[in-house]
């Protein structure tokens, strides 16, 4: 089977699906691999690199998709902008999209897919198994993700994060809170500890407060008798009764910080508003807001996807994409995240075995065969 990497074309994505040192991986257990021209180049990885690894390159776009039986890509297809034709339009009938689907939140793109015969795997629907660690690609990218907001927020802030004890007079270490503890709440905790910062996380599992304390944060309590999370591991919606209680028990936590950052998201729903504009005026001028899930509406009320604004002198960042602001690194932990799902199911040279009698699979496939299968994207369409 051939497997194809065509460049991404979403505004703003520097990653690619694919790294060089992965190529060799997938050439000896039987694939062809074909990459677009410059697919890589914004990430750090060269043509030649890929050719040097045993990749083909092809500069015509369309030989591309219309040769591969397997598309690998970050973002979920779009409208081409050379083109001027959707992605999916560029595909042959029959073949294995793999990719950041999100298809709760876009779930007329699954059924496009259907329509024209487009099998799907989505990354982002990859369930948190044991055996499906090596794929969790959200995971990885959250990772890098939460890593990069505390970067960005350090930035911003007009003040250092460690304490410091000079001849000038002591200055007190910065205080960082972060709303949700997933992984990328726990990496962001890590990275501020690692500058030197005070650091408080609230999250709507209790579960996670261990890990929070392992790693050096104080844990902001939510008493609640409520089961805060689905049998996947995953944060579930909350009632508006709890949501107004989250907010009164934060409120003197977040007006005191220097930092705030939200990772909270719902699977397949709007993220929760956490952190209200009335709070932002309550905080200290010149702190800081870095809200996480600002793509899929944002868990501060007047955060603005893409932008980084301003408002009642707090910097607000906005910023939707934060793992393609470090591509190197995100593109290696993605490639290898998407090798170890073929890999995995690769029972003969070469042939990719779409065994739906597997969880994963079972859990990740979006769509097969003109059917659209995954159960939650079936019912909202």
């Amino acid at each position: 089977m051939v497997i194809g990497v065509p460049k991404e074309v979403a505004s703003g994505e520097n990653r690619v699906a694919i790294v060089p040192d992965v190529v060799p991986k997938y050439i000896k257990k039987g694939y062809q691999i074909l990459v677009e021209k410059g697919a890589g180049i914004n990430a750090g990885f060269p043509d030649e690199k890929y050719e040097s690894a045993g990749a083909k390159i092809l500069s015509d776009v369309n030989d591309l998709y219309s040769s591969s039986d397997i598309i690998l890509k970050v973002q979920r297809p779009t409208e081409h902008p050379t083109l001027k034709k959707h992605e999916l339009e560029l595909m042959k009938k029959g073949t294995l999209l793999i990719t950041f689907m999100y298809s709760l939140h876009y779930p007329e793109l699954a059924k496009k897919c259907a329509e024209l015969g487009i099998n799907v795997i989505s990354m982002d629907a990859i369930p948190r198994t044991t055996i499906a660690q090596r794929m969790d690609a959200l995971s990885s990218q959250s990772n890098i993700a939460g890593y990069k907001s505390v970067i960005i927020a350090a930035n911003h802030l007009k003040k250092i994060f460690p304490l410091m004890m000079t001849a000038s007079g002591t200055i007190s270490p910065a205080k960082v809170v972060i709303m949700g503890a997933g992984v990328a709440g726990l990496q962001a905790l890590g990275t501020a500890k690692r500058l030197g910062a005070v650091v408080e996380v609230s999250d709507v599992r209790p579960a996670v407060k261990q890990e929070v304390e392992s790693l050096g944060g104080k844990f902001i309590d939510m008493p609640t008798s409520e089961s805060m999370q689905d049998a996947s591991g995953y944060a579930k919606e909350q009632s508006e009764e709890f949501l107004r209680k989250q907010k009164e028990i934060i409120f003197k936590h977040v007006t005191e910080a220097d930092i705030v950052i939200t990772t909270a998201l719902i699977p397949g729903k709007k993220a929760p508003i956490l952190v209200t504009e009335e709070m932002v005026k309550n905080m200290r001028p010149g702190s800081v807001v870095l809200d996480m899930a600002v793509e899929f509406g944002g868990n501060c009320e007047i955060s603005e996807k893409g932008k980084t604004v301003v408002k009642h002198d707090v910097t607000i960042v906005g910023e939707p994409n934060l793992p393609s602001l470090v591509p190197y690194h995100a593109s290696e932990m993605y490639a290898k995240n998407l090798y170890n799902l073929i890999e995995y199911f690769t029972k003969e040279e070469g042939k990719f075995n779409f065994n739906m009698e597997d969880e994963i699979l079972k859990g990740a496939t979006i769509v097969k065969d003109s059917q659209v299968i995954h159960e939650r994207t079936k019912a909202l369409l």
